[in-house]
Parts: C-alpha cells; sequence; structure tokens
C-alpha cells in the first residue's frame, strides 16, 4: 500500500501550484528577453548615432585611387655611405597581374581568408577573434585586408575603439571606390615588410636576393608571415619563431585548398636560404631630416620624384663617433638616476606554448632602441630576472645587472613600477656577454661639430633617438649657454683695455630689486667660495662669476650685446642685463659652434654648410659647393689679436681649468674651450675646438628641471666632446696658432701692443666702493642665484 501511495500521481490540489510557477518562469524569460532586446537596440542606435559622426569626418581616399609610389631622395656622406633615404624606401611596384598567385594565396590564407567574400569588414571574423580573446592572453586581430590598407594610409596604430571605428568605415568607403583586385594590389605593394622594404616585390628581393615570380610556396609563406610584426617574424634576426609562423602559414594555405597534400609536404620540408641584410651603421636621422628639409626647400614635392642624390660635408665614420659619444655621455648620466619602472605590463598566457608568440606581439610595440633592447619578464625575484627578447631568446640577469632596477625588485617598493611576470623593461648586453637592466633616459642631448675654415658641418646629432624624438635640439633647441658663454664678454672686454692679467676682485656681489629691475640678486661661484683678487685668465679657467659680472659692468652691458652679434648671437635673446656675464640669454648649440668658430679660425664669421653637392638619378651634377678658400677680410668680424688671446685663455681653461681633462686624457695643448652649467644644474655644455675642429655638446631635458646638485658641464658634457675629439684628431698633427701682429709676450703673458706696460686696465680699481650696501635679512630670503659654473 505505501508503494502505491509513492507511485500515485500529484493530485490536482497540487497542479495548480505548479502551472503557476511554470507562468511565473515563462513571463520572467520574457523580460529578461526584452531587456536583452532592448539593451542590443540601444548599443545598436549607439553605434549608429557613433558612424554616422564619423563618417562626414572620413579622410579623402583619393591617393588610393590614384596611387603612385614615389622614387627615392638618397641622403649620402662624403664618403658614400647612404645616410637616409626619403620617399619609396626599397619599394618596386607590381601590378596585381605580375604579383604571382602563390604569393596572394600565402596572405590571402593568413591574412585574410574570406578577402573576396566579404565587403572590407568580416562580422564572422570578429566574432571569432572576439571568442578567442575572451579564452586567452594575447591579442587576435580582425582586420582584414581593406581594414588594414585604411590604417596604413590613414589612421594611427594606437589601439582605441575610436580608430577601430574609422578603421572599419574607412574600409567600407575603400571597397565602394575600390575593385577587390586593386585593393590587393595596395596593399602587396605598400604594406611595410622589416629592413626598409615596403611591399612584396621589395622583400623578396630583400631576403631571398630574388624577384618575386621566381619564389617558392615555402618562401611566399615566410614572407607572408612579416605583415604581421617585421620585427617579430623577420627571418634574419629571428629564424626560430620566423619559421614557426611560415610553417603555420602553409598549413592554412592547405587548409583554404590553394595548395595539395604533396606540395604541403614539399613546402615543409624546403631549407630557406636568406640573403644577408647589411643596415646602414652611421647614425645620421637628424642630419639626414636637415638635409631633406634644404632639397625640398629647393625643390618642393619633385624633391621624391626625381631620384635626387644628395652628398653630405660629413664623414660617415666621424658622425658615427659623435653619435656613439652623445649616447654613451647620456647613458651613463642614466645609470645614476632613480629607476622609473617598466615600460608596460601584459598578461601572459599559462601555456607556456603561447607565450612566445604573446611576448613577440608584445614587444613588437617596443622596439629596439639600438643597443637598449626591449624584454619581456617570466620570473623576478631581487636575486634573478629571467626575461625574453624579440629574438626568442631567454637571458638571464643576475648580480651587478640587477643594481639599477634595485627599487624595482624590492619586496617593500612601488607596485607601480614593480618588475614582475609580464613587465616589458629594457636590458643592455655587456662586453662579457652579461646582461644589466637598464631604461629608457627622459634627458635629451644634442652634438654638432665644424670646420671652422669654411663653416663645413663634420657631424650633427640632435637628439638621444630621432624614432623617439623627432626635435633636431642642435638646430632648434634654444638653451640657457650659462659659463660657455662667457668668452665672448671677456673678448668684449679685450676692445676696452682688459688683458689676460688684469686683475679684478673675485668677492660677493649683492643687487637690490632697485638696480635689477626684478628681483634681488646674489650671485654665487658654483663652489660657494671666493678667491680675491685674480687675473682675467685665472677667472675663466676656474669660471668665477663675480668677475664675470664686474667685468660686464665696467664695459657696459650694452656694448657687450652689441659685440656679441658678430659672433651671430641675436641681440634680442640677450637683454642687457648683468646676467648676461653667466649666460642667461638663449642660444642653439649651432650657434655656439659657429660663435667659436671665429675663435678657432682667428676672427673670421663662418656660415654652416652641409650640402657638398647634388646629383640626379643618373649621376648628373647639378649643385656643388665651393671649394675651401681663404679667408676673405670681408667676413672679419673681430681682430686677429683678439681671437689669438681668447685662444690663449681657453688654452687654459683645458689646461688647468674646469675644462683640465680634455689636455690631459686627448695628451695635446691645441684644445681649446669652456665649461658651462646654467642655475640649478639645468643645461650643461662644454664648446670647444682645435684649429680644424670646432665641436658644441649640450646636456639637459627638453622642459628644464634641475640634472642633479653634482651635474656640471665638465662632468657631462666634456667626457662626451673628448670622446668625439678623440677620434676626429688621429692623426691630425698638434698645430697652435702663430701670434698676429700687434701682440706681444711680456712675462710669459700675452697683451695688445698698446696696452702692455702702464696702458690698459691692470686691475679694477675702487671696486669695493661701487658696491651697493649689505643685503637685508629679508632681501636675501628673496635671492635668486642665476648661474653656477
Amino acid at each position: 500500500m505505501s508503494e502505491a501511495k509513492k507511485k500515485s500521481p500529484p493530485s490536482t490540489a497540487d497542479r495548480p501550484q505548479a502551472q503557476s510557477l511554470g507562468s511565473m518562469l515563462l513571463r520572467a524569460g520574457g523580460w529578461a528577453l526584452a531587456l536583452l532586446a532592448a539593451g542590443a537596440g540601444g548599443v545598436l542606435l549607439l553605434l549608429a548615432m557613433a558612424l554616422a559622426m564619423a563618417y562626414p569626418n572620413l579622410p579623402d581616399i583619393s591617393g588610393l585611387t590614384d596611387y603612385r609610389p614615389k622614387l627615392p631622395m638618397r641622403v649620402l656622406s662624403s664618403d658614400g655611405v647612404v645616410l637616409g633615404e626619403f620617399g619609396e624606401e626599397r619599394r618596386n611596384y607590381l601590378p596585381i597581374k605580375s604579383i604571382p598567385k602563390v604569393m596572394q594565396d600565402a596572405i590571402l590564407a593568413i591574412e585574410d581568408a574570406r578577402f573576396y567574400q566579404h565587403g572590407g569588414v568580416d562580422y564572422l571574423g570578429v566574432i571569432r577573434a572576439g571568442l578567442a580573446n575572451v579564452g586567452e592572453s594575447r591579442s587576435q586581430g580582425a582586420s582584414t585586408i581593406t581594414m588594414q590598407v585604411a590604417r596604413n594610409f590613414y589612421l594611427s596604430t594606437e589601439k582605441t575603439m575610436t580608430r577601430k571605428i574609422y578603421e572599419i568605415l574607412l574600409a567600407l568607403k575603400i571597397e565602394n571606390a575600390l575593385s577587390k583586385e586593386q585593393i590587393l594590389e595596395i596593399y602587396m605593394n605598400q604594406i611595410f615588410l622589416g629592413h626598409r622594404a615596403y611591399g612584396f616585390a621589395a622583400a623578396s628581393e630583400v631576403y631571398f636576393g630574388k624577384p618575386l615570380k621566381d619564389i617558392s610556396i615555402a618562401e611566399a609563406a615566410m614572407l607572408a608571415g612579416l605583415p604581421k610584426a617585421p620585427s617579430a617574424y623577420n627571418p634574419i634576426n629571428n629564424p626560430r619563431r620566423a619559421n614557426q609562423r611560415q610553417q603555420y602559414i602553409i598549413d592554412r594555405m592547405l587548409d583554404n585548398g590553394y595548395i595539395t597534400e604533396e606540395q604541403h609536404k614539399e613546402a615543409k620540408a624546403q631549407t630557406l636560404r636568406y640573403r644577408q641584410v647589411a643596415e646602414a651603421s652611421s647614425h645620421a636621422e637628424y642630419v639626414a631630416e636637415v638635409a631633406r628639409q634644404l632639397i625640398y626647400t629647393q625643390y618642393g614635392d619633385e624633391a621624391y620624384t626625381r631620384g635626387l642624390n644628395v652628398y653630405l660635408t660629413l664623414n660617415a665614420d666621424e658622425q658615427n663617433a659623435a653619435y656613439r659619444a652623445l649616447r654613451r655621455g647620456i647613458m651613463d648620466f642614466e645609470r645614476r638616476q632613480v629607476y622609473r619602472g617598466p615600460e608596460a605590463y601584459i598578461d601572459l598566457p599559462t601555456n607556456p606554448k603561447d607565450v612566445d608568440v604573446r611576448v613577440a606581439e608584445a614587444l613588437s610595440e617596443h622596439p629596439a632602441n639600438d643597443e637598449l633592447l626591449a624584454a619581456v619578464v617570466l620570473e623576478a625575484d631581487p636575486k634573478k630576472v629571467v626575461a625574453a627578447l624579440q629574438s626568442g631568446e631567454t637571458i638571464n640577469i643576475v648580480g651587478e645587472g640587477l643594481k639599477p632596477a634595485t627599487s624595482g625588485l624590492s619586496e617593500r617598493g612601488n607596485p607601480k613600477t614593480r618588475i614582475r611576470r609580464g613587465a616589458v623593461i629594457r636590458v643592455v648586453k655587456g662586453s662579457k656577454n652579461d646582461w644589466t637592466i637598464t631604461q629608457l633616459p627622459e634627458v635629451e642631448g644634442a652634438f654638432i661639430s665644424l670646420d671652422p675654415r669654411d663653416g663645413r658641418v663634420r657631424a650633427m646629432v640632435g637628439g638621444f633617438d630621432y624614432a623617439k624624438n623627432k626635435f633636431n635640439h642642435a638646430t632648434q633647441a634654444w638653451r640657457q649657454p650659462g659659463s660657455s658663454f662667457k668668452p665672448f664678454i671677456y673678448s668684449a672686454a679685450l676692445e676696452k683695455g682688459f688683458t689676460p692679467a688684469t686683475v679684478v676682485n673675485d668677492a660677493p656681489l649683492f643687487f637690490d630689486a632697485s638696480t635689477t629691475g626684478s628681483q634681488p640678486w646674489e650671485p654665487k661661484n658654483y663652489d660657494g667660495t671666493f678667491d680675491g683678487p685674480l687675473p682675467l685668465r685665472r677667472a675663466l679657467a676656474k669660471s668665477k662669476n663675480m668677475v664675470s659680472i664686474r667685468v660686464l659692468q665696467s664695459i657696459g652691458v650694452h656694448y657687450a650685446q652689441d659685440w656679441i652679434t658678430r659672433f651671430g648671437f641675436e641681440a634680442e635673446k640677450h637683454p642687457a642685463y648683468l646676467t648676461m656675464a653667466l649666460g642667461a640669454g638663449s642660444v642653439t648649440p649651432m650657434q655656439m659652434a659657429q660663435g667659436y668658430a671665429v675663435f678657432a679660425n682667428g676672427g673670421y664669421r663662418v656660415s654652416p654648410q652641409l650640402v657638398a653637392r647634388l646629383t640626379d638619378h643618373k649621376g648628373k651634377l647639378l649643385y656643388e659647393a665651393g671649394l675651401p678658400s681663404q679667408m676673405d677680410e670681408s667676413h672679419r668680424v673681430i681682430d686677429a689679436r683678439n681671437a689669438f688671446l681668447m685662444t690663449s685663455l681657453l688654452q687654459e681653461v683645458t689646461r688647468s681649468g674646469t675644462a683640465a681633462k680634455a689636455q690631459a686624457q686627448l695628451k695635446r695643448p691645441d684644445i681649446y674651450g669652456k665649461t658651462g652649467t646654467t642655475n640649478d644644474s639645468m643645461d650643461a655644455w662644454f664648446a670647444g675646438y682645435q684649429q680644424q675642429v670646432v665641436a658644441v655638446v649640450w646636456i639637459g631635458y627638453d622642459q628644464p628641471r634641475k640634472l642633479g646638485d653634482r651635474e656640471t658641464g665638465g662632468g657631462l658634457s666634456l667626457p662626451v666632446w673628448i670622446e668625439y675629439m678623440s677620434q676626429a684628431l688621429k692623426g691630425v698633427t698638434v698645430s697652435e696658432p702663430a701670434a698676429p701682429e700687434g701682440v706681444m709676450q711680456v712675462n710669459g703673458e700675452w697683451f695688445y701692443d698698446e696696452y702692455q706696460g702702464q696702458s690698459g686696465v691692470r686691475a679694477l680699481s675702487n671696486d669695493e666702493a661701487k658696491l651697493p650696501g649689505n643685503a637685508s635679512e629679508e632681501e636675501k630670503k628673496s635671492v635668486l642665484d642665476l648661474f653656477k659654473r
């Protein structure tokens, strides 16, 4: 009986309750579906509005409908080394009918298998990529070939929703204007494939040394792997990773029916042979860009279509020496800075097989900065860091190599600067094949050298890295020169009766607000000490600020302001105040080189000359600069005697003064120059010369800020100058200028004839009587210490 009860159906009394529950569930489901539909409709409405607003702002695509690749303009050194190309950059344009089918098939198999089915946007591909991205740490793209064309021609590479919307709209617009064959033709001729190769015809020549029509299936698959990330899948730099992608593409060609099983097997087994690519060794991006601007000013857009060859005045090896010297100086400074943390963080997949691909994708956005390589951290603790390079190599960093990033490895360190798994860091390889963690510097620099005899540019480096910052600090950066400007004030004083033996008091000075016209001013010497009466020779060697101010006060600020224009400086950039004595005006490194060239060549003003000659693509001479000639007296801006005495004074600076390392390390006496460090060490300079070369080094931040309490021109910029000069003066015999007429030497010191003996300014007399009274405590609190050494 009990068993029967268990099997009996539910009573009629229970049925209404069950039906009620079921209807409630149905109603709830209906509401949920309605809400989902409303949400989807809202999203679609917002998307439609965004598209409607964006469409009118799309760029004109006439550049695609009338696509004409340009011929290159080549910039070369005086010894024939290619320094830069502007225009097509290794491109051999082929119409789509001349591109072999195997190459087209390889591209379609990996980049856009549904190219001939979709209308510019592959919606199935978008869904597939979205699902893949949810389940993986690495990103999968959904860009069709048409979308890639849109991006490469008109858009940036930033990964934002706005850019993606514009990319989609442009793709639709392009599909409406061009046939599929035209789109594919543009893509296969325009895409960048590494080693300055644009398009597959050029890439075939670069990587295999053969025309595109002769490539095999295996070779086509290798080239087809490059568009995703040329630096990551480059068969010359990263053969292992490139081979993995090539094998995958061969599989995709089989899956899509482009090749047979037999062809697939043969392609998989083929061993590829690559042509070795030699990149230009001279880093002359800044100077090449200056040359480009000069030629463009003359020829306009034709500069890029005539196949012009622009030969410069500089030598490739000397240019490279300047680049290396400045780079080493900046990196030496960077090693003294606090670690600022990784460049980025990425999520690494848990499956070890997927890690390599994710690393390749991530590092394609952090290209190598010469010797400074990007790496993704795989393991990290205070005693060891394991990281993967773009090449696929895994490196171990231990011991001294961890010291620059100690704060980033500390357990108690700032989480935002912590080095952990997935961190993108910079590393550099040492001479003993050991690795060190470093970072891209924030500080900038500039180097310029000229031949003072004719103004020919010998080397120009406009910054640490052209790819990172294209602003040319050598020609465009207006900075305060600090004490490196003092020689021009001393030069003015020589014409007012001062001599190297004139004694001036190195004693404290104070100027109240009524004297300066703004704030009270109590200048100081760099070392904070005062040496009392000093001859000008010793005062300049020790860079004594009080002496420079007293000299300028004596000769008059307006006279000095007019005098400096003889050297090429602009009067309005150097207001007629006593702070001019300490370099409070504005100059460019190029201006400083021109100014010091006047001392180096005996008193003549020279204009910088960069282009030596210009030819067309057939070698026909279009322009040639005049040959160096003897200085014309019409170009003389200061007396030969003035230049000679200033050279003697600047020789003392490099012998026993703030730049004594120059003569000591170069082991020659014919070296002349001056250090310069501005207020709060914001700018560090060294400007100097030998009779055949004048060179200027500047180091500082783009947005002026303190370099450091102990950073000076002598410590930062002088070593760069010395390293360059050690190369530039190799084989150059020691040569000191001969004394011109009108000077004589008395007791080892040089004088103008008319100022020797009791003539001229022997000392600034009654100096103390002319000084303002002592400052009040309130005034001293608002004093601005303008300039140091």
